[in-house]
This record gives structure tokens, sequence and C-alpha cells, in this order.
């Protein structure tokens, strides 16, 4: 099964790094999508070194930029990429542009999307993150959800 993960902040390397091993540990083929919307090396690759993951396959680069530029630019790159690769799912992590990107176009192209921390929700709906957040929940075919509270 070759499993594609989208991320793109420190945060989401951080949590998602026992997934990856996880993963990897299982024979699966991994697809290491990096967004860069954290690109800085301080913010993004020392991680990869400190937890041991491995190399993405592909870093779109998008940088520093308002949300809809960032979201557009990466949505366009992680289509290139999954329509070349063919993932068996795609799996996303929490709240940021990347997340939603993600699961807009594996959602858009029939890939099944995994939303790893799904429910999560602070009903400010002025806040981008809760947009995100909620847009991902719409796309995904598996929760996982990390509160019953969440569920």
């Amino acid at each position: 099964m070759k499993i594609g993960v989208v991320l793109g902040t420190r945060p989401e390397i951080i949590k998602m790094a026992p997934v990856i091993d996880e993963i990897q540990e299982r024979g699966h083929e991994l697809l290491l999508i990096h967004t860069g919307q954290h690109y800085d090396k301080e913010m993004s690759e020392n991680f990869f070194i400190d937890l041991e993951l491995p190399k993405p396959n592909y870093n779109i680069h998008v940088g520093s930029g308002s949300h809809g530029k960032q979201t557009g630019l990466m949505m366009e790159g992680i289509e290139k990429v999954l329509i070349e690769e063919k993932p068996d799912i795609v799996l996303v992590q929490g709240d940021t542009n990347a997340v939603l990107a993600g699961a807009l176009v594996a959602q858009k192209l029939h890939i099944p999307v995994g939303h790893v921390e799904a429910g999560l929700r602070s009903y400010d709906v002025s806040m981008p993150e809760e947009i995100n957040r909620k847009a991902a929940d719409d796309c995904s075919y598996f929760y996982f959800v990390p509160t019953e509270q969440s569920a």
C-alpha cells in the first residue's frame, strides 16, 4: 500500500513522526510531501534530522503568503504529485493550510483522506484554522480522533 503524507509545518512534522515510523515499520510505501509552509531550517529541516525521518519525496516550496496564495500553490503542487504517484490514501494532520490543500486535492482525485486530529473544534469561524479543520473533516474518509468529544 502506498500512503501519502502531506505536511508543511513544524507541529505536523512532530505529530506525524510516529505515524511515519509506523508506516515504514509495517512495510508500506511512504510518499512524503512537504508543502514548505514552514521552510526555515530551524522550523523544518532540523526536525526531520532530529526525529530521524526520511527526506520528503517532494517539497513544494510554497513559502510565505496569504492564505489563498499559499493554499492555491499547495493545491497545484500536491495535485501534480498525487496524479503522478497515485497513493492509496493520503493522510493529513491538524488544521493548517497544508491540511486543507492536501484534503481537498485528494478528495477531488478520489483518493481516500485520513485526517489525524479530526473532529477538534474551537467553534470560532473567524479563525482560519477552524475553517481548515471543518473542510478537512468534510473531505475525509477516515477520522483519527484524539478524544471522545472530538469523535
